[in-house]
This record gives C-alpha cells, sequence and structure tokens, in this order.
C-alpha cells in the first residue's frame, strides 16, 4: 500500500521548474539590512567527539544511481558519519550521502553552505538536487548548493520493505474497504509492509525520525564549515526546518519554507488537510476545463466506482485499480502544468481504458518501464510511523469516514482508512502527536505559503509562522496552483525569496504575491 498523499517529494518534480518568468505584484513593505550573512553564532557541538566534529569530507566525482545518471563534474559526493543514535554520540555511527556544488561567484561574495531537503519524507535530496541546479541559479553565485539522503533514505541506510514483485501484488489491495473481507486484507497488508520494513532496516527503525535528521544537519553544518544554517525547505522538508529552529535556534541563519506543513496537525489533522487541499485543488481544475466542481466531483466519484467493481484494462497488460486510479488523479494535481494531462486521462478512461491514468500513477509511485519502483514510499513510511504518535484504530478510522467523505468526496474514504493503515501494528511507538517547531530568539525565518497547494495547504504556512514564534515566522502567501511557489512563475515569489537569502531583506510579515 502506498500513501496517496503525504509530503511528497514528488512535489519537487511539480514545482522546480527551471527558469522563473511571470509577473506578481505585493502588498507590504520590506526591511533591509547591509547584505552581509547574520552575526556568527557559536557553533555548538558539546558533548560529541572529535571522531564527528573533526571529520573531513572526501569529496569526489558521484556515481551513478538507481535512477539516474551521474551529475556532471560540478557536483561532487561525500558520506558524512553521523551517530546511529543521538543520545549515544560516541557509539555507531552511520553514514549520510551527501553531493555538493561550490557557488558560481566570486569567492568573496560567497554566503556559505545552502542546504536543500526536497521532502517526503524520503526524497533523496543526491538524486534531486543536480537536476534542480538550473533553477537555483541566482542562489549558487553566493553558495555551495548542498543536499543529502536522510538517514535511511536511498544511499543513507536506504530501507526497502519490499520487492517489486511484492509491491506490483500489494497495488490489487483495496485501500477504501467495502467488505469485511476486504477490510482484513487491507489491514493484514499494513502488517506485513511494517514487518518487511522492520527486516530491512533493523536497529536503524527506532533511529530515523525527524528529530534525528535535524540532529544530523547540525553536525553537517558545522562539517561544512558553516557557523549558521543556511537552508532551503520543500513540503516535508518545511516540518524539518521548524524542528531544526527548535532544537538549534542559535544556529539558524537564512531559512526559507516553501509548501508548508502544518505543524499543529496530528495524523488525522494532516489528513484531513490533504484531503481539503486535493479537493480544492480539483476543484480548481474541473473550474478551469468549464465544469461545475459539484457536478464534476461526483462524476470522478462514479467512475472509481465503476473500477473498483471492474478495474480497467490498459496497454501495458495490468490492470488500473481502484486506488492506482484515484492515484492517477492525484498526481497531476501537483501542477497546473499537468491538468491537460489530467483531462485526457480521464476521457481515455470514461471510454475503458486506464492506460492514461495508470502512467500517472506510475509516476506518482516511481515505477519505471521495466517494472521497477523507488524506494521513497518505503523510506517515508519508516520515518513518519516513528514521527506518530497518533495512531488511530480500524474502528476509529471508520468513524472518521463521513466527515472525510464531507470534506472531499473524491479522495475522502482514502484518506480516512489510511489513518488506520499507514501505520498499522507498526513495529516501533511514535515518538509525538504535533511537531515542535517554536524557536524563541531564530533569526527570522522566510515562510511562504500557496493558496492553491493541493498537498501542504496554505492554512498550514500562517501556523508555520505562528508556531516559530514572534519576530521569527514572517509569511508570503502566493496566490497560485500546485505545490509550491518558488520557480513557479512569479517574479514577485522568486524576488522576494533571492532577496532574502542572498541579502538578508526581511519582507513584512503578510506580504502578497498576486
Amino acid at each position: 500500500m502506498a500513501r496517496i498523499a503525504r509530503w511528497t517529494a514528488v512535489a519537487a518534480a511539480a514545482l522546480l521548474v527551471a527558469g522563473c518568468s511571470g509577473s506578481s505584484g505585493s502588498d507590504g513593505d520590506e526591511s533591509k539590512d547591509d547584505g552581509r550573512p547574520p552575526a556568527a553564532a557559536p557553533s555548538d557541538t558539546t558533548g560529541l567527539p572529535a571522531s564527528l566534529t573533526s571529520q573531513k569530507l572526501d569529496w569526489e566525482g558521484c556515481k551513478a544511481t538507481g535512477t539516474g545518471p551521474a551529475p556532471g563534474d560540478d557536483w561532487r559526493c561525500a558520506t558524512l558519519k553521523v551517530p546511529l543514535d543521538w543520545s549515544k554520540p560516541t557509539g555507531e555511527t552511520i553514514g549520510i550521502a551527501l553531493i555538493h556544488s561550490e557557488s558560481s561567484g566570486s569567492s568573496d561574495e560567497r554566503i556559505g553552505s545552502l542546504l536543500f531537503n526536497f521532502g517526503g519524507p524520503g526524497g533523496s535530496g543526491v538524486d534531486y538536487l543536480p537536476p534542480y541546479g538550473p533553477t537555483f541559479a541566482e542562489l549558487h553565485k553566493r553558495y555551495d548548493l548542498v543536499s543529502w539522503d536522510p538517514r535511511g533514505v536511498a544511499a543513507s541506510e536506504g530501507v526497502r520493505c519490499r520487492d517489486n514483485k511484492e509491491i506490483q501484488t500489494a497495488e490489487s489491495v483495496d485501500t477504501t474497504p467495502d467488505t469485511s473481507a476486504e477490510e482484513s486484507t487491507f489491514f493484514q497488508d499494513a502488517a506485513d509492509f511494517g514487518k518487511g520494513c522492520e527486516a530491512s532496516a533493523g536497529k536503524l527503525m527506532e533511529h530515523v525520525s525527524t528529530t534525528d535528521t535535524a540532529r544530523d544537519m547540525d553536525l553537517m553544518r558545522h562539517v561544512l564549515g558553516d557557523q549558521k544554517m543556511h537552508y532551503f525547505g520543500i513540503s516535508y522538508g518545511t516540518e524539518l526546518g521548524g524542528v531544526y529552529a527548535n532544537l538549534f535556534p542559535k544556529n539558524v541563519g537564512r531559512l526559507l519554507l516553501d509548501a508548508v506543513v502544518d505543524p499543529s496537525a496530528g495524523t488525522v489533522g494532516h489528513a484531513k488537510n490533504q484531503a481539503k487541499g486535493f479537493q480544492r485543488a480539483l476543484e480548481d481544475y474541473l473550474k478551469s476545463t468549464g465544469q461545475d466542481p459539484q457536478e464534476g466531483s461526483q462524476k470522478i466519484v462514479d467512475l472509481l466506482k465503476r473500477i473498483d467493481s471492474e478495474p480497467l484494462p490498459t496497454a501495458s497488460g495490468r490492470d488500473l485499480t481502484q486506488q492506482l486510479a484515484l492515484t492517477g488523479v492525484i498526481y497531476p494535481l501537483y501542477s497546473k502544468s499537468s491538468w491537460p494531462a489530467l483531462t485526457s486521462a480521464l476521457e481515455a478512461a470514461e471510454d475503458g481504458d486506464g492506460t492514461e491514468l495508470l502512467a500517472q500513477a506510475d509516476g506518482y509511485n516511481d515505477r519505471d518501464a521495466s517494472g521497477r519502483y523507488g524506494t521513497t514510499t518505503h523510506s517515508q513510511r519508516v520515518i513518519s510511523c516513528l514521527d506518530d504518535k497518533e495512531r488511530p484504530t480500524p474502528e476509529e478510522a471508520k468513524a472518521l469516514l463521513p466527515e472525510f467523505r464531507r470534506i472531499s468526496p473524491v479522495f475522502g474514504d482514502s484518506m480516512g482508512w489510511d489513518t488506520a493503515g499507514w501505520c498499522h501494528n507498526w513495529p516501533v511507538a511514535g515518538q509525538h502527536e504535533t511537531a515542535e517547531v517554536s524557536a524563541p530568539g531564530a533569526e527570522p525565518v522566510l515562510v511562504v505559503g500557496n493558496t492553491g497547494d493541493p498537498a501542504t495547504p496554505y492554512e498550514g504556512a500562517r501556523k508555520m509562522a505562528d508556531e516559530l514564534g514572534k519576530d521569527v515566522g514572517v509569511q508570503l502567501t502566493w496566490k497560485g496552483e500546485g505545490h509550491g511557489a518558488y520557480g513557479s512563475g512569479s517574479d514577485c515569489v522568486d524576488s522576494t525569496v533571492n532577496d532574502y537569502l542572498l541579502d538578508g531583506k526581511v519582507p513584512k510579515d503578510g506580504k502578497v504575491c498576486e
């Protein structure tokens, strides 16, 4: 079972479009400083052994990964040693894979390193950063661009809970069960997935939390030679950035959080937020095609019901199940540029051909033409189930279904069942109800919310800004569509973010880009 909509790294494909064009407006004045980085704070590595704090990164040419060719010569890779268990910093270590490209400008203009996390949880920064380097060309002039595979992800002790055949077989599991037999299969599949993760991860299973990764980030900052953390977090990366700010407020430099996760929401709250966000995005899409949102939504509901009864054939010979069809609807909503593909796929499905919706679902599920699947959803589940303490029972999830259906007739059922299925009988306990992101004393953190964001609805940006604290969280709003704002066509957003990251110019809280 793949979660239909987490704070996914798929966002990067929709969000980071090379080149920035368009026009926008703003509603507020900006405060300015002298353009220099914030004053250096002490690098607090108290209690860490010299074997960690004094390690030298051995940068060398990056190798090809399982998902693509090796990046160009401008990119170098290395491995950082971090404690397996941060409560035992002198104990066993694991390796964290890093990728790095030196700033393209003059050395006297260089600010330091700019770390990127593209979301998930479970997205590979080593894979994601190089293809989108052109999007960050302006930032690259003054920053070394750096990303990494967080612990439990890809080249950093990556977790694989199932093989390709098992993943494809599980795609036939009904994630919106209508009978007791389907319900039993749904929850058994969830429990089996957890067992597979435990067999793959072993003792790492209890040490892949967002808090663990935030601590890895601070050691990374120190080893890279930066007194302050400069960071660009997208989607789940915003939660990670908020947790970092909470743990290390004095080390916060310029933190940019785009496509913001609501830190005040738990498991059920996040699911409701996403049901609302994807329904909102779907209705915006339907309006763009001249359809009545209510009637268009019902048409999709009816289509999904028919597919639930009888999966659609596809050109590949695989069947398009209801869950795959729903995933195929979800994926194009991440970017407005993909809306025409959604129209074509829905029209084909109405005519009895599931090929195009299956292709969309395969894109989301990271399945290639040869039937190999990526491991993003595996890492995603291992990390999020360690983070999330709230674990609704099957009975509690069923009681929530009417409310989820009211929020979203299209996505509500799946997201309601998912509240119980995602971490059902998980081998390890969750750590917290909600993320702690308050960061008193930190430098201003720029929080960017997009009013049409389906996966991390706009309301989360204000909540993140508020929870970061007074004089810390500063919100920028973009009235646009898709998951994330930077690089999506708004000159106003891009220039505001660049001014903040490059010159330390903090916009007025509440600034709006039309």
